[in-house]
């Protein structure tokens, strides 16, 4: 029999219905606290291999639990990636379960070969494992500057972009504000400002793929949980690309046993903050001009004192209060050999400032196949389309524009440019042009990965990642010869495209280990292969009847341009832990990356970074009751950013120049074979 489990989620006005019919789970024994199941003395009998795997409440693997041989001192062992152990002990035994941040249980083998066994979190104690520069480590052994954030804790704020949810959140990461328009994000600094003229942006890695300075269009309502690495010991595996810190994301992931759906709809209102920027009305104005001393020098076309009765507002006219909704729809579910996710989302915004409108569409579906015991393959699948209409309202005018001039005439028709109606009769309408006037642009991304994961040994795992990341955008503006901007060249119609491929691939060998249950190491030895393609064609026409929005109409091929450009990053890098009884810690991390916007002379750098820390709560001799985590720490090391320009090593020359109407060339860049 199929069992089912479903949870409906219904965010709407503060209003909130769960519904969550529970299904025993037979495969598990769930124990809710640390018991003593068989607390009769083990005596000595013979032999048995007892085999089993260790989970979480969600049946997520738990990697490094410590399994032990009540009785004994030394008969244990750890779990594996999969969170499977294999132990030899004594007939009847009782083992005991341990994991930072989870509640012990003791589980008799009484008659058993097979324990399967879920760990429940200790809330009050919970160090979960901590997504880190190619691996995960749990959170007591790091030696880095590093920030962890659950998704959960960014449903709180209802927006297109990542960037923002995380304002306020991660103590040193400032996000600065955007321009405030539907679909907008704000900026990331971490940790101040790190290079002199370069950029600030953060790398952006999401699913072990590196994405580059933007998450692109990742749906937040996806992310499982985020770690944001801040220092040099946690950034310089990542070499080049680590100098302004560095965000990881998971996103969600399949999960076995009976099907989960969760939707959860959000809808939201936006204003316009005009901040502490005030203008006069029509009273206010006429009585402001009226106070100067030489009042009778000022020359109006309509100055009278009905003008104090002449009250428009320009502010109401451009401005409107906002909708927001955003939808999500989540299904999950599957057997421990097979699992899937699908998700779906729609995000719809309609702007504070009339004319602006965003909307965006994702989809995201992974599998994790499991074909045997040691290997894992998980494809997966995630797209977006994101729309932007732009006839936008005037903001600048909402300031400028006198209280004294309306756009529209007794009749409600639209007054045209400089109206001799107008005060200030020089001034434009531009609502006149927005009747026309419109801008609309179109983003569809696709990504493809493909992740691999062969266990060797116990200890030893192999792991593929590889991705392929697909854009395209396109742009088409129109300027009707009405409006004031293009009535001079008699209507203006550009287009543009914009294509561009990502490939990702990386190759790594994870190491995780205890010897003499307290000397741990866990490492990681890869390679790693980035490169980018981008081409972009512009057209611009003027000249055509108003009302014609294709190209051939034009009469004048005003601009046409295109350009094509390339990159690429390949990295050799290697990260090593060590931990000694949980109290002593050591980190080493090298990397050498060669990119091709380094100098022919210097194409390769190497990036480094030791540290150090002892987690004196461990130690025997500290025992105050009101300190729970107690650790000093050191690093130091060395990142780096690549140059902002693709082509820097080149001599490069520009064709744009001309000289007695004929075409010509000069020299715009001397190239610098030396740059690192």
């Amino acid at each position: 029999m199929k069992h089912f489990k479903f949870k409906l989620t219904c965010l709407l006005s503060g209003i909130c219905l769960t519904l969550i019919p529970l299904q025993a789970n037979d495969n598990f024994t769930e124990v809710l606290g640390s018991t003593n199941l068989n607390s009769t003395t083990v005596v000595e009998q013979q032999k048995v291999t007892v085999k089993g795997q260790i989970v979480d409440k969600d049946n997520i693997p738990i990697i490094g639990a410590n399994i032990i041989e009540k009785g004994t001192s030394s008969n244990g062992t750890i779990t594996d990636y999969d969170g499977n152990f294999t132990l030899e002990v004594s007939s009847g035994a009782t083992l005991r379960i341990s994991y930072i941040g989870y509640i012990d249980q003791e589980v008799t083998t009484a008659g058993k070969t097979s324990i399967n066994v879920i760990l429940l979190e200790d809330t009050q104690t919970l160090d979960e494992l901590v997504v880190v520069g190619y691996s995960t480590q749990r959170k007591e052994s790091l030696t880095g500057a590093l920030q962890t954030i659950k998704g959960e804790k960014l449903k709180d704020v209802t927006s297109p972009s990542v960037e923002n949810l995380l304002n306020g959140k991660v103590p040193g990461v400032y996000v600065s504000p955007g321009s405030g328009q539907p679909g907008s994000s704000g900026a990331i600094i971490i940790r101040g400002k790190s290079t002199i003229n370069g950029s600030t942006d953060p790398l952006w890695v999401i699913d072990g793929v590196i994405i580059g300075s933007s998450p692109g269009a990742l749906n937040p309502s996806d992310i499982e949980n985020m770690t944001i690495l801040k220092d040099a010991a946690s950034t310089a595996v990542y070499g080049s690309q680590g100098a302004n810190g560095v965000i990881l994301v998971t996103t969600k992931n399949p999960t076995s046993g009976e099907v989960k759906i969760d939707f959860s709809a959000k809808a939201g209102v936006t204003s316009l903050n005009s901040g502490n920027l005030k203008v006069m009305n029509g009273t206010e104005l006429y009585d402001y001009y009226s106070s100067y001393s030489n009042v009778e020098q000022v020359v109006f076309p309509r100055w009278n004192e009905e003008l104090r009765n002449s009250n428009y507002s320009w502010w109401d006219l451009a401005s409107q209060t906002g909708i927001v909704q955003d939808y999500n729809l989540t299904i999950r579910g599957g057997s421990e050999n097979l699992r899937s996710l699908l998700s779906v989302g729609f995000y719809d915004e309609k702007g504070a400032v009339k004319g602006y409108d965003y909307s965006r569409y994702n989809f995201l579906y992974k599998t994790d196949f499991r074909p045997f015991e040691w290997l894992k393959v998980k494809p997966s699948i995630s797209g977006s389309k994101r729309e932007i209409d732009d006839k936008q309202y005037s903001v600048t005018s909402m300031y400028s524009n006198l209280p004294w001039d309306n756009p529209y005439d007794e009749e409600g028709n639209i007054v045209g440019h400089y109206s001799d109606k107008w005060v200030n009769s020089n001034s434009t309408n531009y609502i006149y042009d927005l009747q026309w006037n419109k801008s609309q642009s179109t983003t569809y991304e696709f990504v493809g990965n493909f992740d691999i994961e062969a266990k060797i040994t116990d200890y030893l795992t192999f792991a593929s990642v590889n991705s392929y990341k697909y854009q395209n955008y396109n742009l088409n503006s129109y300027s009707d010869p009405r409006s004031s901007g293009a009535s001079g060249v008699n209507g203006r119609l550009e287009e543009q495209q914009t294509n561009f491929v990502r490939r990702y691939t990386n190759q790594l060998l994870r190491f995780n280990k205890m010897f003499d249950r307290k000397h741990y190491v866990n490492a990681v030895l890869g390679y790693e292969f980035n490169d980018y393609w981008q081409k972009k064609i512009q057209a611009i026409g003027t000249g055509f009847v108003p009302g014609f929005e294709v190209l051939d109409v034009t009469s004048i091929p005003e601009k046409v341009a295109g350009s094509v450009i390339e990159w690429a990053v390949q990295s050799m890098l290697f990260n090593a832990n060590y931990s000694f009884d949980n109290r002593y810690l050591f980190q080493l991390s090298l990397r050498r990356d060669g990119a091709s916007n380094f100098g022919d002379n210097a194409k390769y750098g190497n990036f480094y970074s030791v540290s150090g820390g002892w987690n004196i709560h461990n130690e025997a001799f500290f025992n105050v009751d009101w300190i729970n985590n107690l650790k000093l720490r050191a690093s130091y090391g060395s990142v780096g950013n690549r140059p902002s320009a693709l082509y820097p090593q080149y001599d490069l020359y520009s064709i744009s120049q001309s000289y007695n109407s004929r075409p010509g060339a000069l020299i715009s860049q001397i190239g610098n074979k030396d740059l690192t």
